[in-house]
């Protein structure tokens, strides 16, 4: 079945960086487009990043651009989210989403907080 586990959240203070990672089992990893996304306390679920399965292409929201970054290691059948200069409206719980038979597989999110 598929299976997606996100870690590497955790406190950190404004202008200061987290890596998130997603492990990704189920399914063939490398073909597949991964995403991560967002939720704030009291907010919609929203879109942060996506990578291509194959050109590793890459998408942004505009609140993140320039700040986070998406790659992918097919090899680790992982994605991660490389975040900098991390702003107390960043503070959210991640996921990392995967399109699978036609339909969409989330993990369970890890929590970032960023202070003041």
């Amino acid at each position: 079945q598929v299976q997606l586990v996100e870690s590497g959240g955790g406190l950190v203070q404004s202008g200061g960086s987290l890596r998130l990672s997603c492990a990704a089992s189920g399914f063939t990893f490398s073909r597949s487009a991964m995403s991560w996304y967002r939720q704030a306390p009291g907010k919609e679920r929203e879109s942060v990043a996506s990578i291509s399965s194959l050109s590793g292409s890459t998408n942004y929201a505009a609140s993140v651009k320039g700040r986070f970054t998406i790659s992918r290691v097919n090899a680790k059948n992982t994605v991660y989210l490389q975040m900098n200069s991390l702003k107390p409206e960043d503070t959210a719980v991640y996921y990392c989403k995967a399109p699978y038979n036609g339909m969409d597989y989330w993990g369970k999110g890890t929590l970032v907080t960023v202070s003041e």
